[in-house]
């Protein structure tokens, strides 16, 4: 068996190496390295479209026959990346002779001719794996589809009512002797015929022997007719087989068919063990790398980590920054750069934090000239309302006076300042008694003042506060 296995493995590897060539030989005549002129003969065109059509599809055909039956759990993977390509050049091909043709039918009688195939061969055959390896999906389907017309069905029949039909004596009588009149008459007929049958024998047997040619005649018209009737059956046969209204009937197969069947369905159980194996390999070639080679692995990378640090500390004079997540992280560490290209890429960073610097720079300068000129505007007011450089805060002596009794129950105060119409509020500390903090709470301004002050210190002038 493991002779014939082997056997089998490297039948299909061969044809696997045949298909791979066609396909490699395929590609070249498809691109080609010189460029062409472009065909303007649209009988040209479809030729050369066609062709490719049908070198592809006998390609698909031979790769699908061998991802059925290898049993390589590798190799399958890879036969079905080539299989899922050529499957999608097909339909790009099809979509361009259809665009060119303006129609979904074609004719390749020549180039089948010149490709020594049948018309059987361009049927596109369904992949066996597309049913084969979604089958528990559909199973659990039909399971689903059945559980849901069966539980519609009852709900049907439940709530279909037949209707009661009342039937009176006399119909009921009358259809009584309407069946066994019928019932008597059929009795009737058939006892007449069985007396018709023996009255014919009675009189054949009587008669003399019957002449040589008309016995002939009589033997030569039932089989005649037997023949022919058969005929006709099996003429009707084909036509509805042809028709598609029956089934075609399925030959008994062959020893060596069934043979073959057996076989296949072998590999498949085989295909189904090795896959099993390889994905639980996976997991196990995972946990012995990662608890043997793991810390092996780890130092070697931290070692190129910092050697990469080293590096551009040698070709700018600094160490780099760790490169962030939107960079790729450590990952872009280990990709092949020199140390010129490093600097480079820290030359290119450097220039843009000089850019925003410089923009931020602009903007607080902006900043800060609409705040002098808002103190300008101010001072203007103070002068105006005030007589030289007299200080406003002995004016708030009345408000003042009122928050020591309330400071001393640690409680707050709001006033506001009647020159520039400020609000401030003031908080005693908890954690030193001696300390109030002035808070400036008016969002007019722009700006917040926290100060901490000293109780004694209540009676200071407003404009030192501010």
């Amino acid at each position: 068996l493991s002779q014939r296995a082997g056997a089998f493995s490297s039948s299909y590897g061969q044809m696997w190496d045949a298909a791979q060539g066609a396909l490699e030989d395929l590609l070249e005549d498809e691109y080609p390295t010189m460029q062409l002129r472009p065909q303007k003969d649209r009988l040209q065109v479809f030729q050369t479209l066609a062709t490719f059509y049908l070198r592809y599809l006998k390609i698909f055909r031979a790769l699908e026959e061998v991802y059925d039956q290898i049993v390589h759990p590798q190799k399958r993977r890879v036969v079905h990346q080539v299989l899922e390509g050529v499957m999608g050049r097909l339909v790009e091909l099809k979509n361009e002779m259809v665009e060119l043709e303006y129609s979904e039918f074609h004719y390749f009688d020549d180039i089948l001719q010149d490709f020594k195939m049948t018309p059987e061969d361009l049927e596109v055959p369904i992949p066996r794996y597309f049913v084969r390896e979604k089958m528990r999906a559909l199973k659990e389907r039909e399971k689903m589809l059945a559980h849901i017309l069966a539980k519609g069905g009852c709900q049907e029949h439940k709530t279909v009512s037949v209707p009661v039909q009342f039937m009176s004596v006399e119909r009921a009588v009358w259809l009584l002797q309407v069946s066994e009149r019928a019932r008597q008459g059929r009795l009737r007929a058939h006892f007449m015929k069985t007396i018709r049958q023996e009255e014919q024998r009675r009189l054949q047997g009587n008669s003399s022997m019957q002449d040589p040619n008309q016995a002939a005649t009589c033997i030569q018209k039932v089989w005649r007719g037997y023949r022919d009737r058969r005929r006709v059956n099996k003429e009707c046969l084909e036509e509805m087989i042809f028709l598609g209204m029956i089934p075609a009937q399925q030959m008994t197969p062959s020893p060596a068919q069934l043979h073959a069947q057996q076989v296949e369905s072998r590999r498949h159980c085989v295909q189904e063990e090795h896959e099993a194996e390889y994905q639980k390999a996976l997991v196990n070639i995972k946990e012995s790398v990662r608890s043997v080679d793991g810390p092996d692995i780890k130092e070697s990378l931290q070692e190129q980590i910092r050697q990469w640090f080293l590096e551009c500390r040698d070709a700018t004079g600094k160490f780099p920054d760790f490169p962030s997540p939107e960079d790729g992280g450590s990952a872009s560490i280990f990709a092949q750069k020199t140390p010129e290209q490093v600097a480079a890429e820290f030359a290119a960073k450097e220039e843009e934090r000089e850019k925003m610097k410089k923009s931020k720079e602009e903007k607080d300068k902006k900043g800060n000239d609409r705040k002098e000129k808002k103190k300008e505007k101010k001072g203007k007011m103070k002068g105006k309302k005030g007589k030289g450089d007299t200080e406003v805060g002995p004016c708030l002596d009345k408000n003042l006076s009122l928050l020591s009794a309330e400071l001393n129950q640690l409680m707050w105060h709001k006033f506001e300042c009647p020159v520039t119409q400020m609000t401030f509020v003031v908080m005693p500390t908890h954690n030193e008694p001696d300390l109030v903090e002035l808070h400036s709470a008016d969002f007019r301004w722009g700006f917040d003042y926290r100060l901490s002050i000293e109780r004694k210190s209540l009676c200071f002038p407003l404009y030192i506060l501010v």
